[in-house]
């Protein structure tokens, strides 16, 4: 992993996009390890255009998230959980109206992967859920930035 991590920071921002698409996929990777040390000031990144472009990236592999649960069909929940079509339509439903919501909190790790594909399961409207995810993960990258930033200050 150290030579991947090494490799990503020496690509910088296309490092960066790279990384966040791959950890807002399904891939189990930590692109706020690679932005952290993007901001190392002896980089000279903007720390803006990281954000940015860490954000970009990891909502296009969340939503290549949303895209694989587009794929599941019903029967399958139905089969498998036993659950009738009257409550999963209900299911169904409850969700799609706290889409946005519920997308938000496709940063969270460990359950962020699945939260996109259950979105795109229920089919869930695209531009809201890609809305509402750009702006939970911006929210993250901007925490990790400025708590990165405020240690370097602190350290360096």
């Amino acid at each position: 992993m150290d030579a991947v991590t090494v490799f990503l920071t020496d690509w910088g921002y296309w490092g960066m996009f790279i990384a966040a698409a791959l950890a807002g996929s399904v891939f189990p990777f930590s692109s706020e390890a690679i932005l952290i040390g993007l901001l190392h000031p002896s980089l000279g990144l903007n720390t803006v255009i990281c954000i940015i472009v860490a954000t970009i990236g990891n909502t296009l592999g969340g939503m290549t998230c949303y895209y694989i649960g587009t794929t599941g069909k019903m029967e399958w929940i139905q089969k498998i959980a036993k659950v009738s079509e009257a409550r999963l339509r209900q299911m169904r439903a409850y969700l799609n109206k706290r889409s946005g919501f519920i997308a938000f909190f496709t940063f969270l790790p460990g359950i962020g992967t699945l939260i996109a594909i259950t979105l795109g399961f229920i089919r869930s409207h695209m531009g809201i859920v890609g809305s509402s995810m750009f702006l939970g993960k911006l929210s993250r990258y901007i925490v990790v930035a400025m708590a990165a930033k405020g240690l370097f200050s602190y350290f360096i």
